[in-house]
This record gives C-alpha cells, structure tokens and sequence, in this order.
C-alpha cells in the first residue's frame, strides 16, 4: 500500500454552532480552562448562500488548542448555514476548515468534483467558501483565505 500525499494544509480549525455563545465560552473556560477572544459581532451582509445574496449577522469568539483554532458560531439575524445547522440539530460542531493560498483555484477545484460552495464572502481582509461535505462525516468544510498577515 502506498501512502497518499494530502493535497490540503493541516486542518486548522473546527467550527461550532452555539445558541448561547457567552455560555459556551464561559462553560469551555471552566471545564477546559480555554481563553476565548472577546465575542465579534460580525455583519456578513451580502454573503452568498446558495447563489443568492443574504444579509446575516453573526457572533464569534476563538481559542486555541495547539495549532488548532476553535470557532464558536452564534447566528444572530437572518438566513446562513449556521442557523439551518441550529434549527436541524442544535448546537455542535459544523465544519472543519482548511487555510488555502487561492480561492478561485480552490472552488474551481471543487467543481471539478460536482462542488460548488454552499455559503461564501469575501470580507475584505478574508474570504471562507463552505462546501457540503456532510455526506459522510455530517461536517461541512470550509476553504479560507486570508489576504493579510494574521
């Protein structure tokens, strides 16, 4: 058997979707010891789901573990994934995320495989696409690309 080479960067980050971001921060804090960032609102209007336009917003907070970034996804207002992940099956973990070097190479990749992204932004500094990938695993996974130094 041959070992095969992975195309994509290390996993960096697994995804939540919480209800109550501020409890989850404080339970992940005392039963972890996890130092979360201060919650972000985030306005994501204009995003792209499903090919059309929505105006959403959004809460947000990370940790770390190790090389590993924890995202907690409260969804605030309006249509997104993370308020169909919620409604569907309630607070857990909804993607994993790999960092990529170029987006459109990414999604024209993903096409190639009957692929098109689900949710997608480009905020300025960043930009995520979310790809359904729920068929075996039940996790979405999401490409970003960040135009500046983190």
């Amino acid at each position: 058997m041959t070992e095969q080479q992975n195309q994509f960067s290390p996993i960096c980050q697994l995804g939540y979707v919480v209800s109550d971001i501020q409890k989850t921060c404080e339970y992940y804090q005392r039963i972890f010891g996890m130092e979360f960032s201060e919650v972000i609102d985030v306005d994501m209007d204009g995003a792209i789901l499903r090919g059309k336009p929505v105006n959403t917003k959004i809460k947000v907070a990370f940790a770390k573990s190790g090389d590993l970034e924890l995202e907690l996804i409260q969804p605030v207002e309006g249509e997104n994934l993370y308020t169909e992940f919620l409604a569907s099956n309630g607070d857990g973990i909804h993607h994993i995320a790999f960092p990529v070097d170029d987006m459109d190479a990414m999604k024209a990749e993903f096409a190639k495989k009957g692929l098109e992204p689900l949710f997608y932004k480009d905020m300025g500094v960043m930009e995520f696409a979310y790809f359904d990938t729920t068929e075996f695993g039940g996790t979405m996974t999401e490409f970003h690309y960040w135009k500046m130094e983190t």
